[in-house]
């Protein structure tokens, strides 16, 4: 399903007092001291790995190995290639060795 290089988006759930600018499906906590949102992260298909394990590599470099069947994980739409180009991490600077993934 996924190729090397294609960009990907991964939804992570956090819990924080202030969300951030880029939080969706914002919801407080019962008692109101926290809010539970989503944020999108913008990351690029680095290896297929045996299993149908995908690697991806965020902006900053930081790798990151998920299940490929993921429900978080899905491809970047055409027009977030497009209009959210700047989010995804470029097609460069991948040396790093697999033993720098984090599981």
């Amino acid at each position: 399903m996924y190729q090397v290089g294609q960009p990907v988006v991964y939804r992570i759930s956090k819990q924080s007092t202030k969300p951030g600018t880029r939080a969706i499906q914002v919801r407080p906590s019962p008692r109101g001291d926290h809010y539970s949102y989503c944020v999108d992260k913008f990351w690029r298909v680095e290896k297929i790995l045996p299993g149908g394990a995908v690697c991806v590599r965020t902006r900053r470099g930081k790798r990151h190995v998920l299940d490929g069947d993921d429900c978080n994980l899905r491809p970047a739409r055409w027009w977030e290639r497009v209009l959210l180009r700047r989010p995804f991490p470029t097609t460069g600077n991948q040396d790093k060795s697999l033993a720098e993934l984090s599981y």
